[in-house]
């Protein structure tokens, strides 16, 4: 058993590790092991603390947008609303504005109408005046003939024109 490699092997691995745990190694090896243990804990932390403030950015970036979002339908909606108004004020509008333009054609058309029928029935009376006159005068002869004459016809002329 002491000319077998594997216990020499055994007993230089034993007395290396007496050497080292002597010399420090192991307390220098579990401070170097602890150092990169602290290292990485604080950068998992730091990624963490980053991760959190990510989502809270995103958070915010969804809000502001949904907010972005309903500001945007309601102004939709508010343009909508506006522009149903204008229409239907201008509908309103145009049927005020034919309305007072059928009325003021009414107004102009009877207006004529009165006017051409004054015309027609002075016309009228003119001539049954003259057709009256010239045969009353043939008829009638003398002074007393010419102031009847006279006095008839004013009378007609008054009463063709009322």
């Amino acid at each position: 058993m002491l000319l077998e490699a594997e216990f020499w092997v055994a007993v230089a691995f034993v007395i290396f590790m007496g050497i080292a745990w002597k010399a420090g190694a192991f307390s220098t090896m579990t401070k170097g092991l602890d150092g990169r243990a602290n290292r990485v804990r604080h950068e998992l932390d730091e990624a963490r603390r980053l991760r959190e403030e990510a989502a809270a950015v995103l958070a915010d970036y969804k809000r502001r947008r949904a907010e972005a979002e309903k500001e945007a339908e309601s102004i939709v909606a508010g343009a909508r609303e506006e522009a149903a108004r204008a229409a239907e004020e201008g509908h309103r509008k145009l049927d005020d504005f034919l309305a007072r333009r059928t009325k003021a054609a009414e107004t102009k058309i009877a207006q004529a109408e009165a006017q051409a029928e004054a015309q027609v029935r002075a016309a009228a009376a003119e001539a049954a005046v003259k057709v009256s006159e010239t045969i009353l005068r043939e008829r009638m002869q003398g002074e007393a003939a010419q102031g009847l004459i006279r006095a008839s016809l004013g009378e007609v002329r008054t009463r063709m024109r009322s």
